[in-house]
Formats: C-alpha cells, structure tokens, sequence
C-alpha cells in the first residue's frame, strides 16, 4: 500500500476545538452546507465521497512483451549492439576481467526457448507511419510540447536510425499504442469526424512515463448502487484494455510487425517478470536504466526532465542496497564481517497494477462556485483527510483484498525490503516528493 504523507494533515490531529476553528473547518463545512449537529443519517448522506457523491477512475499499468527471435526483436538487437555488451567482449578477449559476465549474458539472450521479450522496444520504418501520425510524433519529441516554438529533444536521434537506406523508427510499446491510435483516426481515413475528435481526445490517456504502459479511464464513473459500485470502475477499464488490444493489434499489422519477427502482447500482470529480475542481477544498474527507463514521450509537456526525475529515483533506491548493508550490521541483522554486496540494480521501478482515484461531486461543484468561499487549498484538505482515513483503516484488510498476494523469499526480505526500510525510511533521507522539489530546482 502506497503511503502520502502531507503536511496539509498534520494540523487535524492532537488538536483541540479551538485550534480546528483556526484552522477553517467551520468554514469549509460551512461552504459545502454540511451541518455537524445533523442526525448522523443526514451527516453521512451530505458528506463529500458519500454514497451517491463519489466518482472514481482507474490508472492500469499494464506488461507489454514482444514475440521473436534474438535477431529480430528490437531487445536483444539493442543489448548486442550496446557499448556495454562490447565492453564485456573486449575485456574479456584480452583476459582483464572474467568470461562469466560475458557468457551469463550471451546466455540469457540466446538460451531462451519461449523468445519472449519483456519490456521491448519495437522498430520499424517510419514510411509505415501516416501523415498524421508522424504530426503527432513529431508534437511529442518537443523539449516543451506547451510552447509551439520549442526545438526539439535533445534525444531525439535515439528514436531514429538508418537499416538499407530506409529510416526506421525505434520506440517503446506504451508509445507505439498512441501512434496507433492516431494513425487510425488520420484525415483521410473516412473516419467519422466526431468519432475522430473522440479518437484525438483518447490519445492523451496513454502514457509513457514508466517501465510499463500506463492508460487512464476516458471519463469519470459514478459509484452508484444502481451501477453496481466497482463493478462499474470495473466495466470502464475492460472497455479500455480491449481498445489497447486492438490498437496492439493494428500495429503489429500496419506497421509491419509481425511481417519483421516482432509480435506485439499486452497483458495484466503484477509482478514484475522472472526474466527481467534475472537480467537485473547480470547488468550494471546504469545499463539496466538505459533499456527500461522511459522517455517520457507522452503524458508530461517536458518529457526530458521526467525521463531525468524517473532516472535519479532508480538510481537513488539502487544505491540504497549497497547502503543497507553497513545499516543492517550497524543493527546487528548481520552478526559476520563476511557478506556478499548485493547486486546495485533493482526492478523498483517496474511496478504494474492498478491505481483507483476518487473525486467527490459536492466538491468539485463547490470549487466552481466563486461566491462559496471554498478554492482549491479547501480542496486538498478535505481530499487529504480522506486519504489519512483511508490509510488508517486499510492495513486491516491486507490478504482480505489483496488481488494478487505475493510472498518475498529469504533474499528479498534482506536485500530488498531491509534495504528500503532502513536507508530510505529510517535514516530519512531524499524522499520521493523531496527528489522532485529538488530536481526541479536543480540542487541534485
């Protein structure tokens, strides 16, 4: 369970009657008519996220895979042609360091029976691309896609390279459902114009700012009995992750590539892949980041600096590992001065699920009112209580409602959760909300 800590809280709780009125309650109470001497029937009833008030939308990050061989799929290609894997031969051609790195990962990347890649990029040549699409792509590789004369990323050659005089593009599979779905509603396809419109305002709900696709609903669902309270979150998310099925289909046929050896998947899956976690532990963490790190080409109107911000937070829970270990001797968890350092990469940030956010009718109908007294800051107060309650009373349900309960081994407690607990929570150091205050200020 993901835990928010706010500042916005802090004053609600360990405080008097008096304090809360100096704080504003009254008056935010006040502005949503909410009367707190009403009977308990009629409190709960007028209450924001109350039965009848609550919408909700859903977040899915979902596994992408891509079937084929080691010759043909852009994963491989990569690994085989990167500086590191050159490095490893060199090295070990002239006998400064070990073969095994070097046969570990030859291993890994032509022993595979099932030729499934996880996590790949896929290439094909940008003439499979419309007009319209390529506008599109064009918007997204902007180092601000807010102004209309920004210059381009300064990674924008890393998405293009030449194969037999043909230019081909080279882009994750989270990017690739966008494209397809802007090829699909290009001008001259005799779509429909209103369905285009519709196919144009979809575009924006799929991100591609972490290691797995991340598509969010197309519109709020109100949690009403009569629509079945989460089944009809429910219903919302199958509606999308059968268009994203379709749109992987279409790209695997109008892009060619099924005809080059790369099959697109999609699919739910929690757990980070056993394949990927095996990689982690062959590869440097610098190298792990350059394969499944993403560009942030969609969601976020400077791309460059989340793909950055995405960068330093792998990199700081990397080297918390290597951290832990004085910690966990310091605490007496290791009694020996003989341990084993464990590997500096992580799949921390390759976190597939399911995130639900809830909004509140009466809330947002009284932030529109001007002449309520009731602006943002109330907001996020009342949305910030919420989430306090929620976080109290939901570690009482753990493998009650747990989707997909998931048991670490000896390895993971130590290396892992250890690690975390003692340098990221204990010792207190840049937490993920700080890392971004600074990032953006540039003082790391």
């Amino acid at each position: 369970m993901t835990r928010i800590y706010t500042d916005a809280c802090i004053p609600l709780y360990g405080r008097d009657r008096e304090t809360w009125a100096d704080f504003g309650l009254p008056r935010i109470l006040d502005a949503l008519n909410i009367s707190p001497d009403a009977p308990r029937k009629v409190l709960a009833e007028s209450l924001p996220f109350s039965l009848n008030d609550t919408t909700a939308g859903a977040e899915n990050e979902l596994q992408t895979l891509v079937a084929g061989s080691a010759e043909t799929v852009d994963f491989p290609l990569y690994i085989r042609d990167s500086n590191y894997y050159q490095n490893l031969l060199k090295r070990a051609s002239v006998g400064e360091n070990s073969r095994r790195p070097l046969l570990d990962l030859r291993d890994f990347l032509y022993s595979s029976a099932e030729q499934i890649w996880e996590n790949s990029w896929v290439r094909f040549p940008e003439s499979r691309l419309s007009a319209y699409a390529r506008k599109v792509m064009e918007q997204d590789l902007r180092a601000d896609k807010s102004k209309t004369d920004s210059p381009g990323r300064s990674d924008r050659e890393k998405y293009f390279f030449t194969s037999y005089g043909r230019k081909h593009i080279r882009i994750p599979v989270s990017y690739l459902l966008k494209l397809a779905l802007a090829d699909l509603i290009q001008p001259d396809s005799g779509i429909h114009p209103a369905l285009r419109a519709v196919g144009e305002k979809l575009t924006g709900h799929f991100l591609n700012d972490n290691t797995s696709p991340e598509t969010f609903s197309f519109c709020p669902v109100s949690l009403t009995r009569k629509n079945g309270m989460g089944k009809a979150i429910a219903r919302e998310t199958l509606k999308r992750c059968l268009l994203t099925q379709l749109l992987a289909m279409y790209a695997n046929r109008k892009f060619g590539l099924t005809e080059t050896g790369q099959k697109v998947l999609i699919c739910f899956s929690p757990h980070t892949p056993v394949r990927q976690k095996k990689l982690s532990t062959l590869i440097s963490d610098s190298f792990y980041r350059e394969l499944f790190m993403s560009p942030c080409l969609s969601g976020w109107d400077r791309g460059e600096d989340k793909h950055r911000y995405m960068h330093l937070c792998h990199q700081v829970l990397s080297r918390s590992q290597l951290h832990s270990v004085s910690k966990l001797r310091e605490a007496g968890i290791i009694s020996r001065n003989l341990v084993v350092l464990p590997s500096l990469s992580n799949v921390s940030l390759a976190n597939n699920g399911t995130h639900i956010s809830l909004g509140s009718r009466r809330l947002t109908q009284v932030l529109g009112n001007a002449d309520s007294g009731f602006d943002a800051t109330d907001e996020k107060y009342m949305g910030d209580l919420l989430i306090k309650i929620m976080e109290h009373f939901l570690p009482l349900f753990v493998g009650t409602f747990s989707a997909d309960p998931f048991r670490l081994d000896f390895s993971d407690l130590s290396e892992k959760v250890f690690s975390f607990q003692f340098c990221d929570e204990l010792d207190l150091p840049l937490s993920g909300a700080m890392i971004w205050r600074r990032w953006k200020k540039r003082q790391i």
